[in-house]
């Protein structure tokens, strides 16, 4: 692969700071209270969850266009989740992707538009295998 653009940040935990080379990222880490932190600041599951939302979206774009398909108001939530991870005791993370999709593309059409997206976007194709996943279309 060629990169035509590198994102780079820097980060020094789950409790500290995360920012980007160029400072337009520069955000509060901590844990979530449930996982029993402050939760005075983000944590990487909503910024991976911000990232793939973000990028399935705009792969939908992309994979619309081909199909001629009108997608202005769809809108793309990822829910990513964390866990101990039963193999070795680590954790673990699991990603269900939720698509509301408008009248006009329901059926088989917002399917196969669904499933060309996940076939077409970065993060899906990085985390393919190697998480659960699921889509729910709504």
């Amino acid at each position: 692969m060629d990169a035509l653009y590198t994102a780079v940040a820097t980060a020094n935990g789950r409790d500290g700071r995360a920012v980007s080379s160029d400072g337009q990222l520069d955000l509060a880490l901590a844990f979530p209270t449930v996982l029993g932190g402050s939760g005075k600041g983000t944590n990487p599951e909503q910024l991976f969850a911000a990232g793939y939302a973000a990028c399935f979206a705009s792969a939908m774009g992309a994979v619309a266009r081909e199909m001629k398909l009108d997608v202005k108001d769809v809108s793309v939530t990822a829910e990513v989740g964390i866990g101990k991870d039963a193999s070795d005791g680590g954790f673990a993370i699991g990603v269900v992707m939720r698509v509301e999709l408008p009248e006009h593309l329901e059926g088989e059409v917002g399917e196969k538009l669904v499933e060309a997206t996940h076939a077409a976007c970065p993060y899906s194709k990085a985390t393919r295998g190697n998480i659960p996943f699921e889509i729910v279309i709504e």
